[in-house]
Order: structure tokens, then sequence, then C-alpha cells
């Protein structure tokens, strides 16, 4: 939203329960992904240095949500990343995709559990194949928070991620996380990427488990 009503409490009314039916370009997200083909630039003292990575990404319906008159659809998700032929923890995040089909916004929320936060924003149509979602250190909205030890060391200060949807199925993304590392001039690209292939499907949200029921 950027014209906001008068009236922010009164909630809508009539909206569809089956958030399956109504996430716009997150509908082909939904489910349980496995990605084998992930490749990490990450920064070392000595320089960029490639790693290659395995996912698990799992992405679940939850009920639609309100802020007042805003009306949002939503998945959760969960993704779990090691190294190949590894069974020690990578990268784990977690967050929530979500779609406001009044603006056309999607959101990407993500916490990870090295003391991070992160809230990205962008605009696509509901049929988009691809869409492309930012985030900025320093912004009240839309922005990056860090432990005080990442924010001394590893200082984030901006993030985008792009999501390509292919033609038999699958999708990928790939994410780019600047950050100001202590010592050096320049910013660091930390880019990540990978390519996602569905091994189940999503259940559907609560509600719209009773309503079928």
């Amino acid at each position: 939203m950027s014209d906001f009503p008068q009236d922010i409490y009164t909630e809508p009314s009539g909206y569809s329960l089956d958030t399956l039916a109504c996430l716009g370009p997150l509908r082909r997200m939904a489910g349980v992904w496995t990605g084998r083909r992930g490749l990490d630039v990450k920064p070392k003292a000595d320089g960029p240095r490639k790693q290659a990575y395995v996912e698990r990404l799992e992405l679940q319906p939850v009920d639609p949500v309100t802020n007042g008159p805003q009306l949002l659809y939503g998945l959760r998700y969960h993704t779990h990343i090691t190294k190949p032929e590894q069974v020690k923890t990578y990268h784990e995040q977690v967050g929530y995709w979500l779609w406001e089909p009044a603006t056309g916004c999607v959101i990407h929320t993500l916490t990870i559990p090295r003391g991070q936060v992160a809230m990205a924003a962008g605009q696509a149509s509901a049929e988009a194949d691809h869409f492309e979602l930012h985030a900025t250190q320093g912004l009240d909205t839309w922005g990056i928070c860090s432990s005080p030890f990442l924010d001394h060391a590893f200082k984030t200060t901006a993030f985008r991620i792009r999501v390509d949807f292919h033609d038999d199925g699958s999708w990928s993304y790939e994410e780019d996380t600047v950050l100001q590392i202590r010592g050096r001039d320049e910013p660091f690209h930390h880019v990540d990427r990978n390519h996602l292939e569905r091994v189940a499907e999503a259940t559907p949200n609560p509600l719209a488990r009773v309503k079928a029921g």
C-alpha cells in the first residue's frame, strides 16, 4: 500500500480462505523442494571462495493475514543447506514469502541463526515469470538488522533476490548480499544461487482444510 485509508482498523470481508489459490506469483513456489546445484561465493581472509551446496526448502501456506484493511497471503518457509555429502548444517533460514493482491507487492522475510533479520520487497504481477526484491540497511521499511558483531565485522548494507520460474515447474534464485567487511575498502558481493525441483506438494492452509472437510 502507498495510499493508506483513513480507517486503519476495519478488516476486509468476503475474501477467499484458500491461500494456495490466492498466492499470485508465489503459487509456483509452494511445496517441498531440493536443489543440488547450489553455488555460494563467500568472503575469506585471502579473498572470495566458491562453495557448492545442497538445499532442502519447504514452503507451506499459512491462513490469510489481515492488518486492518490490508490482506496478505503467504508461505511459511524453512531452508536447510549442507555441503555435498555432509550432514553438518552449512546454512539455515526461516521466514515468510508474502503476497498482497491489492498492490502486487511481494515480501520476503528472512531470519538466520547468525543474528540477522531482513525484509525485502518488490512488485510483480500475479502471472509473473520472474521478480526481484530488495532490502537496504538503515531504512525503517524493507530493511536489514544485524547483531553487534556482524554490524562491526561484516556489515550487510543491501540485499537483493531474484526468482525465476521455468517451464518444467522448477524455479531458481540468485541472491546478492552486499557486505562492508572491516578492513576492506570495497563492498563484497556475497552471492548465492540454486535451481530447485519439487519433491512434494504443499499442504493446504488450516482454514482451507476445514472448508474442504
